[in-house]
């Protein structure tokens, strides 16, 4: 079997020293869509050096791009094809504001391997600190079609109950056609992202956008719409990807207040509002 769960799981953890500053940031930024109208003042924030501030989900391409994903199948008890592997979910915790320069020691391991029966999935987990202490705690869940059923533990469910009543706000947000090269840039190169042929191989169409990318989008039309535009008050942040996206479609974000918390849904508005993402909370103060 490819995946070996007891040698991935005892491996020792990988620790390396990242870096960004206020370029990668931006980039990030104009990645995830900020930008639009170039002069609006709340989009400037995103922009802007002098008044740059960071949306908490660089926190997942911050110093080496890589969003958990294609480090996880490096990792020791670890070789699977690359198409048949999915980002099945992401969570994010923060421990403090990330700040617009810095360097840091991220630490990563593969924390839990499931058995899903048709699948596998890894949780690969790293943690990132600085000379003051820690900053982010990432969990990216890697869903590995047809390595599942040794019989090990199926892991928790990650499904919730559907949020009630209507949503407090509902947004659209446009994909540009050229929105997953921009992001790759932030240095998630997977080809599923930009090369046709391999899209073909992994059963798509066409080219998808990166999940991590609607991701970001996401958190800004919350962070934008219901914390005033204040990074600083999200907490942790998590969602499962139930769906692709394909550039040049909008996404109808969906939002529901609860107690220190958002609960979103997320569909693909020309598709029928096809869901893309779920099981989403955003934690805040």
């Amino acid at each position: 079997m490819p995946i070996d769960a007891a040698k991935a799981l005892a491996a020792e953890p990988r620790s390396g020293e990242i870096t960004w500053d206020r370029r990668d940031v931006q980039l990030y930024h104009l990645g995830i869509g900020a930008g639009v109208p170039a002069t609006d003042p709340d989009e400037l924030r995103y922009t802007l050096e002098s008044r740059l501030h960071v949306l908490p989900s660089f926190a997942t391409v911050a110093g080496n791009g890589s969003p958990g994903v294609i480090s996880g199948l490096s990792m020791p008890g670890v070789d699977v094809d690359l198409a048949r592997v999915l980002h099945g979910g992401q969570s994010l915790t923060l421990h403090r504001p990330i700040p617009v320069e810095g360097s840091a020691t991220a630490t990563s391991r593969i924390a839990a391997i499931h058995d899903k029966g048709k699948a596998a999935v890894l949780v690969m987990r790293t943690e990132v600190a600085d000379a003051d202490g820690p900053l982010w705690t990432n969990d990216a869940q890697i869903f590995v079609r047809g390595e599942g059923g040794w019989g090990g533990d199926r892991g928790p469910s990650a499904r919730l109950e559907p949020p009630a009543g209507e949503p407090a706000r509902t947004v659209e947000k446009p994909v540009r056609e050229d929105q997953a090269l921009l992001y790759r840039l932030s240095g998630d190169w997977n080809p599923l992202h930009a090369d046709p042929e391999f899209a073909k191989l992994a059963g798509f169409d066409r080219p998808i956008l990166h999940g991590l990318c609607t991701y970001g989008m996401t958190l800004k039309a919350v962070v934008d719409t219901l914390l005033g535009g204040d990074v600083t008050r999200v907490r942790s942040y998590t969602t499962r990807f139930a769906g692709v996206v394909y550039p040049g479609e909008t996404l109808r974000i969906r939002m529901w207040r609860g107690d220190g918390s958002v609960r979103v849904a997320v569909g693909a508005l020309e598709r029928d509002d096809a869901p893309v993402l779920a099981d989403t909370v955003v934690q805040h103060s």
